[in-house]
């Protein structure tokens, strides 16, 4: 008799940061992740006050509007603005742990970051118990490399896995590292360029462009 199939859960992602303003780099990852992991929704999650820099000058909820047009007419993307309704400072982790009481055990929860996030994660707030409520798939971006010493490669080594699938055998725990399509895009040099006065065209969508001029943002 043959061995019973192993358990299959659905995945949702979730990709933070503080989208000053989103761009067709970070909605182009995220289309490229929902495809390759065949995740059920991948939620961009605005941080309302970041803990490791200053916020930004543009509000949570203007950058949340601007997530809001970016999405629509993509089903299997949604922002979600959970983190500018807590007051303080947006701790990944408490949003992880109020997606996991949502979600359930019966579902995998992916928190999607970028190598340089990643080169920096110890000095997150309770970092360690990221991977006790979700797996974590690392955006691979040329020119970074994964950290060889220390205790981040002591963390990665442990928690690595090769095979994306392993990703839907348990709903926590895992680290995947996923090498995406370089979109040389960044919301510093767009903001740069509205400020000069000169055009952002596909940069971005336009309908978060027309956003910006209708409320002057970057100015």
């Amino acid at each position: 008799m043959s061995a019973p199939a192993s358990p299959t859960l659905e995945l949702v992602g979730v990709f933070g940061g503080t989208f000053n303003p989103v761009h067709y780099g970070h909605l182009r990852s995220a289309l490229e992740l929902v495809e390759r992991l065949q995740l059920a929704q991948l939620r961009l999650m605005p941080s309302a006050q970041p803990p490791h820099r200053e916020a930004p000058e543009c509000s949570a909820a203007h950058r949340a509007a601007m997530v809001e047009l970016a999405v629509a007419g993509e089903p299997r993307l949604a922002c979600d603005t959970r983190e500018l309704q807590r007051p303080g400072k947006s701790y990944t982790i408490d949003s992880l742990v109020e997606l996991r009481a949502e979600l359930g055990a019966g579902t995998g929860l992916c928190m999607v970051m970028g190598c340089d996030a990643l080169l920096e994660v110890n000095q997150w707030h309770r970092w360690r118990e990221l991977l006790d409520w979700a797996h974590i798939v690392v955006i691979a971006r040329p020119g970074w490399a994964l950290p060889s010493a220390g205790e981040i490669a002591h963390w990665l080594a442990e928690h690595r896995v090769a095979d994306r699938q392993r990703l839907r055998a348990q709903p926590a725990g895992c680290i995947a590292i996923e090498e995406l399509r370089p979109l040389a895009i960044s919301a510093t040099e767009i903001r740069d360029i509205l400020a000069a006065g000169r055009s952002a065209r596909y940069l971005l969508p336009q309908s978060v462009l027309d956003y910006i001029q209708a409320n002057s943002l970057y100015r």
